[in-house]
């Protein structure tokens, strides 16, 4: 975790470190005012979804950086992580599909994240 310094980046090795899948990163810097960055990640059924969850969080607090809200955790197929600057959604495979916030938010930055 030495070279990561946002809570994007750190949210997105934790998911990483989980086995999380089809990590993106969208910068919604210019066209959000509720966070700077979005961070996707897939998890292939709902247990790997809350270890994901569980795993961000802990990276996050280990880093002095906020979490806000956790939404979704019980359900499991879509956990949304508040973590002000960054929003963290962690998906179901059928769930990230179904959804497909990377096509709502289509016109942004996309940045894909392969881990360390």
């Amino acid at each position: 975790m030495s070279k990561l310094n946002t809570s994007w980046q750190i949210a997105a090795q934790a998911a990483h470190d989980k086995k999380g899948t089809d990590i993106v990163v969208l910068n919604m810097s210019d066209t959000s005012l509720m966070a700077d960055y979005f961070v996707i990640v897939s998890a292939q059924n709902i247990k790997q979804a809350q270890a994901v969850a569980d795993n961000v969080s802990e990276y996050l607090k280990k880093a002095d950086l906020p979490v806000y809200h956790k939404e979704g955790y019980s359900g499991g197929t879509w956990i949304l992580i508040d973590a002000g600057d960054t929003v963290i959604h962690i998906f179901t495979e059928q769930e990230r599909e179904y959804y497909g916030l990377e096509n709502v938010w289509a016109d942004v930055e996309h940045i894909s994240f392969q881990g360390e």
